[in-house]
């Protein structure tokens, strides 16, 4: 990823355009790499989660079923379609459409339609959130000033 701006309570990086993602591969070990995937919460120093951009050209998938011990997940779909499965229950998935799995969800992509498919997934970890959490934010009274 390439850092775009930084300071001390920010970082901005970018991942390039969506069509090139296929020339990024995600080693987990000798034996399993994942073609168009890369991870970028350690390119902007998250401190709450990590999230990853992958392309799955048609006709692939990721070829496994995962879980996680504590994390959820919501993965955004941005561009092309697909079928996502959880728990044994395969629905379609296209731009717009957004899936949320608990930890334990045993969950798999594929692409079966003819453009890439695009996604974006958020994993952070789960039951964290609190109504209190909704209200975190803060509107300051100053004005935005744009250089």
């Amino acid at each position: 990823m390439e850092k775009i701006a930084g300071g001390e309570n920010f970082s901005a990086s970018s991942v390039g355009k969506f069509n090139e993602l296929g020339d990024y591969v995600l080693e987990l070990s000798p034996e399993v790499k994942i073609p168009g995937k890369v991870f970028g919460g350690a390119a902007l120093h998250t401190g709450g989660g990590d999230f990853s951009f992958q392309l799955f050209q048609p006709g692939t998938e990721t070829g496994f079923l995962h879980t996680h011990k504590n994390h959820e997940e919501l993965y955004f779909f941005l561009s092309g379609r697909g079928e996502f499965q959880v728990d044994g229950t395969v629905f379609p998935v296209a731009e717009g459409s957004v899936v949320r799995v608990a930890p334990p969800g045993k969950r798999s992509v594929r692409n079966n339609g003819s453009e890439p498919l695009v996604m974006l997934c958020v994993q952070y970890r789960g039951n964290t959130f609190t109504s209190e959490d909704a209200l975190d934010g803060d509107i300051l009274d100053e004005p935005v000033k744009w250089q």
